[in-house]
């Protein structure tokens, strides 16, 4: 039974964001970027309420701007997705999990080191560029289940 349930154009719409936010970070920072959508889609809690579908959290639109910023700034976004982001994409919105990503709603590069929080949200860990974050404890139970 996948994580969420998924269509063959949310497969594209998630390997299109996991290419254009992490495509120099391999295949596992791909993973991450694309295990952060999914549960995003799960988590029904703080700024994610009400997302039932890949569509709705990649086009989110928070303060005036998209979330994600490859949809914001375009980029490689815009392309085609490739055979190999599809087959981790379907991964991810399958079973894929992985620590720092595992429960993390948010990520960011921040050039720099990685702050102990964003946004208020304790830092989990850190995969090459990538920092990620999850929510406090007792904010958003669902992104802890399966």
């Amino acid at each position: 039974m996948p994580r969420v349930q998924y269509t063959d154009n949310d497969i594209a719409l998630v390997a299109r964001m996991m290419r254009a936010e992490a495509e120099g970070e391999g295949r596992l920072g791909m993973l991450m970027v694309g295990n952060v959508i999914v549960n995003r889609r799960k988590a029904n809690c703080l700024d994610f309420k009400g997302l039932r579908s890949i569509r709705q959290v990649i086009f989110q639109v928070q303060g005036g701007n998209y979330s994600f910023e490859a949809v914001q700034k375009g980029n490689v976004f815009y392309n085609p997705a490739r055979d190999v982001e599809k087959r981790l994409a379907k991964q991810t919105l399958d079973f894929w999990r992985e620590h720092p990503s595992k429960h993390s709603l948010w990520y960011f590069n921040p050039y720099a080191a990685c702050p102990p929080t964003w946004y208020g949200q304790p830092f989990t860990g850190q995969y090459k560029q990538h920092c990620y974050y999850e929510p406090q404890a007792n904010t958003c139970d669902s992104v802890y289940r399966w």
